[in-house]
């Protein structure tokens, strides 16, 4: 059995933590002793997000995840920004520096996604999507590495996607309905960013991994993309995959396209609970999974 690693003194950064995997993920390294900043666009109100063109409200805050945390007994620090603006994305790693005097790990999962067929796209969702899932993580990737090279150490993890790998054949009926084409293009770019990231900075000791949900993830942002019956993961296989990726050094691990079933399944790591009290079952890929993932994301 692995040990479940110790980030105490360690702080964390987690974008788009007001909800969903971001939260999830917030609350599991705060579990193993980070002091987490939670960010997204809002402390105290509910998202303003978009679904096939239409606006609706996103379920989930700032104050909820902090107080998730503060009930197991961690620290989290609330910093609100909203990343399509450039001002907020540009300063957030600074305000982080400033609100908790260190930065040892980067989270960036923050995302938008308006699905839409490509001969349906507007430019707007285009850029939108792009702002997101490509400029912030280079913005913020770029900010924190400045940091973390004078102190010798870092850790920073993307968000990667099963989408980024091309449909199989024969194409299922989700493939041929397209809608996230784009988003999947951004998560294979987010994936080779990864890789290649992890080849710069890997003499300064600063690792660069990117994890994945192995299938899906019940989250309010995504609910209403996956059918009601279609089997979805806890969200604590991801987290761990997370926390496993954020105490290693560079030399050891980096460079990983890991995801939330296939990594624990291959290396044997135990998944704890979101409050890390609880040991979960042990990993089991699913049938269903795309037959492309990498098993320990090399």
């Amino acid at each position: 059995m692995s040990v479940s690693p110790d980030l105490s003194g360690k702080v964390a950064l987690v974008t788009g933590s007001s909800r969903g995997i971001g939260r999830f993920i917030a609350q599991r390294l705060a579990s193993a002793g980070a002091t987490v900043i939670v960010s997204g666009r809002s402390a105290t109100q509910p998202a303003k997000g978009y679904r096939f063109g239409q606006q609706h409200e996103i379920p989930g805050t700032l104050a909820e995840t902090i107080g998730l945390i503060e009930a197991n007994g961690g620290r989290a620090i609330p910093l609100a920004a909203d990343l399509e603006k450039p001002d907020d994305r540009d300063s957030l790693v600074e305000r982080a520096l400033a609100a908790a005097g260190q930065l040892d790990i980067l989270v960036n999962n923050a995302g938008y996604a308006d699905y839409a067929r490509v001969e349906d796209m507007t430019m707007e969702t285009f850029d939108r999507t792009i702002d997101h899932y490509i400029r912030a993580p280079f913005a913020l990737a770029q900010a924190a590495i400045r940091h973390m090279k004078p102190h010798g150490a870092g850790w920073i993890v993307n968000l990667g996607s099963v989408t980024a790998y091309p449909p199989h054949r024969p194409y299922l009926d989700y493939a041929k309905g397209g809608g996230d084409t784009f988003y999947a293009s951004c998560k294979a770019a987010i994936h080779h960013f990864t890789r290649a990231l992890a080849a710069e900075m890997v003499d300064h000791n600063i690792a660069v991994n990117c994890v994945g949900p192995s299938t899906a993830i019940r989250t309010p942002g995504a609910d209403a993309l996956i059918p009601a019956d279609y089997p979805t993961e806890d969200p604590a296989y991801i987290a761990e995959t997370v926390l496993a990726m954020c105490h290693r050094p560079a030399a050891e691990r980096t460079g990983l396209v890991a995801f939330s079933m296939h990594y624990p399944h291959a290396t044997g790591l135990q998944v704890m609970s979101l409050d890390g009290k609880s040991a979960m079952p042990a990993a089991e890929i699913p049938a269903f999974a795309h037959p492309a993932t990498s098993h320990d994301g090399l």
